[in-house]
């Protein structure tokens, strides 16, 4: 039997390697003979670049860059794989896990950032960049990005404005003929799964910008601010981002990302899936494992099981799938690719202990479904 092993990781437990390492230890003890491969994988989020570097064998490199607050942050990280191409997570360098609480503020923080780890992409002279936009700080719609690669963005008065989400609604004019050369030759991928456009209630002010500090004043001032970052592009660069599925993403760096860099926006997990080959590992495998966390019916909306799934199914091969907790409204999952789910809890236990005890829960539910499998293919023989 061939088994490809495909998971994401457990959030704040194991890696999706540490949990493909375990579920395929368990495999084997059932199955000695089994032909396992693993396969990391990730949605595009936390956890993106970790799994693709796993994946791929690519080295990661750590720049100093500007934070979301504009302090300087030492250690912001991306990855460099083969194909000359670069994974980027966009909350390395303007997450909001790097702002505490009281702290927050969409008005002044700021993606810039984010620019100079693209920027120094570039220096390495990376042919593709894939950037995970998830997790912001931020609702300055990529300014900051695009200000550290060279573009301006000028008031009414002909000066050249700052920082955060503040400045959206006096932009007047943006100058693009700084933008940094190496942009010319680079494909922009971007891990979106949301489809938010850029403003109005379901915009990235209405919808993000709460959870980032703003006040119901803000909410209001950063809204129109973005409304008139999209009629400035619209005049300047001659396009309509506005209603972009996915603009309004990352306090709008999604639009951003779009108008100054050319990048398209596309569902992370098949992103990852793209350059890590998943298709072509999957050719031949008699049964597909995957993995996550927690599978409930957020699942659905584009996270690694049900990608995983969906190429799986398309090719003919059943899905099995593992997580700490498998929720009820999980099961329209056997639609849609997954045979069986299984969670990885043998009996009451903490979130906790269950962290703590993963990777042993793991091994032993692989072990036990694998077992199971065996006797079936035994009775068939």
């Amino acid at each position: 039997m061939k088994v490809l092993v495909a998971p994401d990781k457990f959030k704040g437990s194991l890696s999706a390697k540490q949990v493909a390492s375990a579920i395929k230890k368990g495999i084997v003890r059932a199955m000695p003979n089994a032909v396992v491969e693993v396969c990391p994988m990730a949605d595009g989020g936390e956890g993106m670049v970790e799994a693709l570097l796993e994946s791929l064998d690519g080295k990661r490199k750590e720049v100093v860059v500007t934070g979301p607050m504009g302090e300087k942050v030492n250690k912001a990280g991306y990855g460099i794989l083969p194909g000359s191409i670069a994974a980027i997570e966009m909350s390395s360098a303007a997450g909001l896990w790097m702002v505490p609480e009281g702290k927050r503020n969409p008005m002044l923080a700021t993606t810039y950032g984010v620019g100079e780890l693209i920027r120094d992409a570039l220096a390495e002279g990376v042919k593709k960049i894939i950037l995970g936009i998830g997790g912001s700080a931020t609702n300055d719609g990529g300014t900051g990005m695009a200000k550290a690669l060279g573009v301006r963005f000028i008031s009414d008065h002909g000066e050249e404005l700052g920082y955060g989400g503040q400045i959206l609604a006096r932009i007047r004019k943006i100058d693009m003929r700084g933008l940094d050369a190496g942009m010319r030759n680079v494909e922009i991928l971007a891990a979106c799964d949301v489809t938010n456009p850029l403003y109005g209630e379901n915009g990235a002010a209405y919808v993000y910008a709460p959870q980032k500090g703003a006040n119901s004043k803000m909410i209001r001032e950063l809204d129109d601010g973005l409304r008139n970052f999209a009629w400035v592009i619209k005049n300047d660069l001659g396009m309509d981002v506005a209603d972009i599925p996915g603009a309004g993403a990352a306090g709008g760096i999604g639009a951003g990302l779009v108008a100054f860099l050319g990048a398209r926006l596309i569902p992370g997990v098949e992103i990852v899936a793209e350059t890590v080959g998943l298709r072509e590992k999957m050719r031949g495998a008699d049964v597909v494992v995957t993995a996550e966390g927690k599978i409930d019916g957020q699942t659905l909306s584009g996270k690694t099981p049900f990608g995983v799934a969906r190429i799986a199914k398309e090719m003919g091969i059943p899905v099995i799938a593992f997580a700490g907790s498998v929720k009820e409204d999980a099961h329209s999952f056997h639609d849609n690719g997954i045979v069986a789910m299984f969670s990885i809890s043998d009996g009451p236990i903490s979130l906790d202990e269950s962290m703590k005890k993963a990777e042993e829960l793991l091994e032993r539910s692989a072990e036990e479904v694998f077992r199971l499998m065996n006797l079936n293919l035994s009775v068939k023989r």
